[in-house]
């Protein structure tokens, strides 16, 4: 359906993607994954056509219908409503339907009538007999309310109009369906929603997503975007997750073998390109270090930009942390977002607060968190509760032209300071070293973010966290990292996520929010789900030019056997004449010979050699960093390593014989 082939992406200087290669077949189920920035939205972009390719070509096979939401979703005129915004789905679908209607009145025209029962199977092909339907059961399912289908689509706010997009897509039964992060915009219950409706679906489906739960249960096949380039995995989520381990070990040890070389190259380069007997030598070798760095192997960025998050120990509290009774909270003094709630939750409890958006799950945290206060009902924090609220805009609110150390020293002395030492330790347990702490904060990734952002909240030492969807600016990496630090943190948590693996990781209990009111459920999300009924490099030489024998190399002491100029013309004390001393060097020249043209041959074979044995390792070395679907890498890791071996004997084998043969000829010409 889809045929990537050797697609190039530049952005002014920098490669967004690089030789790209890969397909997508009729029916796969593609779960598109990499580092925020990696490229994975522009390949969506070249599908639909919004961007051209600097080099290679985009097949698309058989023309299918490609359903995908748009980023700023407008209605068609200021009056369309939401239902028929959503309806609005499948092109030239309505325009089908007109013409049916305008031959309705000339039905008894034979040709009238053939051109309507054509109009009519094309109408019912795309659909056009249940899409009004479909589309209110999408809504419905994405947390539209039914009064709200009949309101104007420009009454409603961003995010909404995101789900909107989002049901309009659906409802269209595209034959290629594209999705950006679809769960960015919606709440838990959505999202799980949408994993229903979408393992349903039976077109094909490529889905950019962060998500591991959409992941696992949605693909079956993984593209990742990682460093420029795309490897598809022929597996689900969790065994691209183990083999993405081994090939990183694989494309490790290649990348070692492949930097040795070049340097073993360069020492040659740097050693005999001032010497004219060497100056070809020396050229073929700087050219093969030129083919290197343009195929340089490149680790994955996740790699490059690991970090860690280790959270401190919670200052002591009391056993109640926060008691809320008859609860109520109005924005407008008219609609009550919150209505007399009553829940308590104690020292430990790790809470995944869980309702659709709209219900005041912020409203609530904002609470709790003190920047708000209740408009009725009674809200206590318990005795030496320390809150530490993250909200869903924090990325907003580090000031991006300030650096890492300052934004988090304002932080530190904000809450009393102290030592400098205990403040590098702070800055240490969360990932940044004295390359990270002077980056303006503008150019952090998501993950480097988030660091950033838990660091200032606990230079104040909180012990009950307030997170409102920490996972937003996470990629795979960060959302691991994170969650495992909250399975460490021995503090209390009260946390709002789309994200159900997270959720089911972290949380031990859960709070529902509904339009019923609220409800405690005293296990983790399973239970949850279960009481609501859901459904859950060897051989190298030392790099001292010492050769195997042991013995170093000196380029300016070489013994020489010919007679020195100081020398010349006699021998022990026996004066010669000139005619027996041409005699004499002729006879050395004639007893040399044989050596001299061995030594051409074993330089020859040596240079064959090794130029073949390149060019081996290159091709493994592309078939590691590209691997074909039956790879397999223990295999071709192990080729890689014996070819290093063998380009590093022959190599060594011609510098020796070119440097002896170099002698020999010198001292021949005296």
């Amino acid at each position: 359906m889809l045929d990537f082939r050797n697609i190039s992406v530049h952005y002014g200087h920098q490669d967004v993607l690089s030789n790209v290669t890969f397909r997508v077949n009729k029916g796969d189920r593609v779960g598109v994954v990499g580092p925020n920035g990696s490229g994975k939205s522009t390949l969506f972009k070249i599908v639909l056509g919004e961007m051209s390719t600097d080099t290679g070509e985009l097949i698309i096979e058989n023309s299918p219908r490609i359903g995908w939401t748009r980023q700023n979703p407008e209605p068609d005129c200021e009056s369309e409503t939401l239902l028929e915004y959503s309806m609005r789905g499948v092109p030239g679908l309505s325009d089908i339907e007109s013409e049916m209607q305008a031959l309705e009145a000339e039905l008894d025209n034979p040709a009238k009538l053939k051109l309507y029962g054509e109009l009519q199977t094309k109408f019912e092909h795309l659909g056009g007999y249940d899409i009004e339907t479909r589309v209110k059961v999408a809504l419905g399912g994405l947390g539209f309310s039914v009064d709200e289908f009949s309101k104007p689509f420009k009454s409603f706010s961003g995010g909404w109009r995101m789900r909107a997009e989002l049901s309009r897509v659906l409802a269209s039964k595209p034959d290629l369906l594209l999705l950006d992060e679809p769960s960015n915009y919606l709440d838990l219950p959505a999202v799980d929603w949408l994993q229903k409706f979408l393992k349903a679906y039976d077109g094909t489906l490529m889905l950019i997503s962060h998500d591991r739960y959409l992941l696992r249960t949605l693909t079956s096949i993984i593209v990742e975007v990682d460093a420029g380039t795309a490897t598809r995995y022929e597996g689900d989520l969790d065994w691209y997750l183990r083999e993405r381990e081994v090939r990183y070990e694989h494309l490790k040890a290649a990348k070692e073998n492949q930097d040795h070389h070049r340097e073993q190259l360069q020492r040659f380069v740097d050693r005999f390109r001032a010497q004219a007997t060497k100056a070809a030598q020396a050229q073929s070798r700087q050219k093969l270090i030129d083919k290197i760095d343009e195929e340089r192997i490149v680790l994955p960025k996740r790699y490059t930009q690991s970090g860690r998050l280790r959270l401190a120990e919670p200052p002591p509290s009391g056993i109640e942390m926060f008691r809320c009774e008859n609860l109520t909270f109005s924005y407008d003094g008219v609609r009550n977002v919150l209505d007399g709630i009553s829940f308590n939750i104690a020292r430990g409890d790790k809470v995944a607060l869980i309702g659709y958006n709209g219900l005041g799950k912020t409203t609530l945290m904002r609470i709790i968190a003190g920047t708000r206060e209740p408009t009725g009902g009674k809200a206590v924090l318990g005795h030496n509760v320390v809150p530490g609220y993250l909200s869903q805009e924090f990325a907003e609110t580090i000031p991006p032209d300030v650096s890492v150390y300052r934004n988090a020293k304002n932080a530190w002395d904000a809450h009393g300071g102290g030592p400098e030492k205990n403040f590098r330790n702070q800055l240490g347990a969360f990932g940044f070293d004295e390359n990270d702490v002077e980056k303006p904060a503008g150019v952090l990734s998501g993950g480097e973010k988030i660091r950033l952002a838990f660091l200032r909240l606990f230079l104040s030492a909180p012990n009950f966290l307030l997170l409102d969807e920490p996972t937003t600016h996470l990629d795979l990496d960060g959302r691991r990292l994170l969650q495992d630090a909250l399975q460490k943190y021995k503090g209390t948590i009260l946390l709002v996520s789309h994200d159900i693996d997270f959720v089911r990781a972290v949380a031990t209990s859960v709070l529902e929010i509904s339009h019923d009111g609220l409800r405690q459920f005293p296990g983790g999300y399973d239970y949850y789900c279960e009481k609501r009924d859901v459904g859950a490099g060897s051989g190298r030489r030392p790099l001292d030019g010492r050769q195997p024998g042991g013995a170093k190399e000196d380029g300016d002491n070489r013994r020489r056997d010919a007679v020195s100029p100081g020398e010349a013309g006699s021998t022990g004390g026996v004066t010669l004449s000139k005619k027996e001393l041409r005699q004499q060097r002729a006879a050395e020249r004639a007893k040399i010979a044989p050596k001299i043209k061995e030594l051409k041959a074993r330089v020859a074979k040596a240079e064959k050699k090794v130029d073949e044995l390149q060019a081996a390792l290159d091709e493994a070395s592309a078939e590691l960093f590209n691997p074909k679907p039956d790879t397999n890498f223990e295999e071709l890791n192990r080729k890689v390593r014996t070819l290093q071996f063998e380009i590093d004997r022959y190599t060594a084998d011609w510098e020796a014989s070119a440097t002896e043969l170099e002698s020999l000829t010198s001292s021949s010409e005296s």
